[in-house]
């Protein structure tokens, strides 16, 4: 018999933690090779912890609702056959880097200077350990992380505020004399949040916050602080798409047996105008845009407590009936609770349904990092002034557009709504096909 371990795996890039939401599985239980063990959330995705071995579960290292750095132990399994735990304690234990029992409390600077980082190297912090150092006013340029990599953890934190000496930089100490913005260390966290004091009074109901539901929200809490947001909107006649998609979509749901719906022929029309206006598909790196290469559009899927962003890889390479198959197949994952979380990586530009649930009009988060997300909403007829003066009902559409202005101006985003619209407004029976 042999004693393996299950490490906390990294759930995708710039993940360096996650926290266990529940345990599928208990002590003494059989297990085999990839069987899911718990789920776990961390500032991307909800994923399920699948098993390495084949075995019993010897021991939960981990509890729900802790939270360990990407190759800490969350739990141990008994499995038949090969080394003995000694042998494995040893392989384990032959690496550098640390492990739950070897690791340090994170060093605090006594002087007020930032910790020196390799050249070259990016300060990123995971949402948890944002939240911390802005509650308790901790200058994270003065810690000293014991992370993957020697980033800053959750635990990091806490053994600062539990040992009450907490690092604070001069600039801040002295504000008050010298309140120059540009003297303040670019790294150091926004001021604390007071929680706000909300009264409960009798038949109020209190629902807690879930893993998903702080994802959700310290994501789109990191993108309005840090990407400046423009908004803007355009007014597309998609009068002739809608008579081409009624006219064909009882054959093509007998033929292909599902629905081929508006949003299919939206998200075509943004992936080709993405290859035209290149720029519109890139990200902000700090010291650098990246412009990606492949057209990866992200598609909002609501359930009832969470919104999850499931990704249609290469969008542009795929016609109107292979878009509108994955978005069926992505939004029935994400209702059936069997998402993985490689389908919600890789996003380079999100397009928004917002008008399922007839917005007309809305200004939504950018998808951070991402550097725009489109909001298409409800289609509305509407009498509309013709060419030669003549007033006729039309389909009309809102196509809202929320841009990060440190990567994206005004020009380059209206002349790719406008390339949009032309391609929306040209989809006919004669011109455009399905397939």
């Amino acid at each position: 018999m042999a004693i393996e371990q299950i490490k906390m795996p990294q759930l995708g890039e710039s993940v360096t933690e996650g926290t266990i939401e529940k345990w599928l599985v208990k002590p003494g239980d059989h297990v085999n090779k990839y069987d899911a063990l718990a789920e776990v959330n961390t500032d991307k995705v909800t994923a399920e912890v699948p098993s390495s071995f084949t075995g019993i579960i010897k021991e939960l290292i981990a509890n729900e609702g802790d939270t360990l750095a990407v190759g800490e132990i969350v739990c141990t399994i008994e499995t038949e056959g090969g080394a003995s735990e000694e042998t494995v304690e040893v392989k384990e234990a032959a690496p550098e880097e640390p492990t739950a029992e070897t690791v340090k409390p994170a060093e605090v600077q006594k002087h007020a200077a930032p910790v020196e980082r390799e050249k070259g190297a990016k300060a990123r912090y995971s949402p948890a350990v944002l939240k911390i150092s802005q509650e308790h006013g901790i200058d994270l340029s003065l810690v000293t992380g014991t992370g993957n990599e020697g980033r800053i953890t959750r635990k990091d934190l806490l053994k600062i505020v539990e040992s009450g000496e907490i690092p604070v930089a001069k600039v801040e100490q002295q504000a008050v004399s010298t309140p120059s913005p540009a003297a303040a260390p670019t790294s150091a966290p926004s001021p604390k949040t007071a929680v706000p004091n909300v009264p409960v009074a009798v038949g109020d109901i209190e629902i807690p916050v879930t893993g998903v539901r702080k994802a959700i929200a310290a994501n789109m809490l990191r993108s309005k602080h840090e990407a400046p947001h423009a908004w803007t909107m355009i007014e597309v006649d998609v009068t002739n798409m809608v008579q081409y998609r009624d006219s064909i979509k009882h054959e093509f749901k007998q033929k292909e047996g599902f629905n081929v719906t508006y949003f299919a022929f939206f998200v075509k029309a943004v992936s080709q105008a993405l290859k035209e206006f290149p720029m519109m598909n890139s990200m902000w790196a700090g010291d650098k845009i990246v412009q990606k290469k492949d057209i990866n559009i992200s598609i909002a899927v609501a359930t009832e407590d969470a919104l999850y962003v499931p990704v249609i890889k290469n969008a542009d390479e795929k016609t109107i009936k292979g878009i509108g198959r994955e978005v069926n197949e992505l939004a029935a994952k994400v209702r059936s609770g069997k998402l993985k979380s490689d389908e919600m990586q890789g996003g380079t530009f999100t397009v928004n349904n917002t008008g399922s649930f007839g917005s007309v009009q809305s200004m939504g988060i950018i998808n951070f990092p991402q550097a725009a997300i489109l909001q298409v909403e409800s289609i509305v007829k509407r009498p509309v002034i013709m060419d030669g003066g003549m007033i006729a009902a039309r389909d009309m559409v809102n196509l809202c557009l929320s841009l990060d202005h440190r990567v994206l101006d005004g020009l380059v985003a209206g002349r790719f709504l406008a390339r949009v619209k032309e391609i929306l407004e040209n989809i006919t029976k004669e011109n455009t096909s399905v397939y």
